[in-house]
């Protein structure tokens, strides 16, 4: 992507500055493709990474209600408990839990953001590229 952003500005420089020396011979289609096409491209990379993030919203918000009944369960399992010893390992159960749990949805977490990341960047690839072709000619 960034070959090809590099190809586009090179030749979109080279247009706009033949359209200054002369104006009557200016490449108006192309100098309005130069806003159009980066509003389409934002657009398409701003839902995607709308709905990569809703997405990811609603299992971090479901992640947390189970956490819940995890906490819940381990609360009655201490109040329930008949020595401190069974106490502690109800408590201890749930915190190892927890920290297994938390480590596995951070993990998951990481790929759903880098998933998102890349979902972002296609239209704006696609774009880059397709015109790194069409002004190649």
């Amino acid at each position: 992507m960034m070959r090809a952003a590099s190809e586009v500005i090179a030749a979109r420089i080279t247009i706009l500055a033949d359209g200054l020396a002369d104006p009557m011979k200016a490449d108006i289609r192309e100098m309005s493709l130069m806003g159009t096409e980066k509003l389409e491209a934002m657009g398409a990379s701003a839902t995607a990474l709308a709905g990569a993030m809703g997405d990811l919203t609603a299992r971090v918000s479901a992640s947390a209600m189970e956490e819940m009944g995890h906490a819940a369960s381990a609360a009655s399992a201490m109040a329930a408990a008949k020595t401190p010893q069974a106490a502690l390992l109800a408590q201890m159960s749930w915190a190892m839990g927890w920290w297994s749990r938390a480590s596995s949805q951070a993990l998951s977490v990481n790929a759903e953001l880098l998933k998102a990341q890349s979902e972002a960047l296609k239209p704006i690839h696609a774009a880059a590229t397709a015109n790194a072709r069409r002004l190649r000619k």
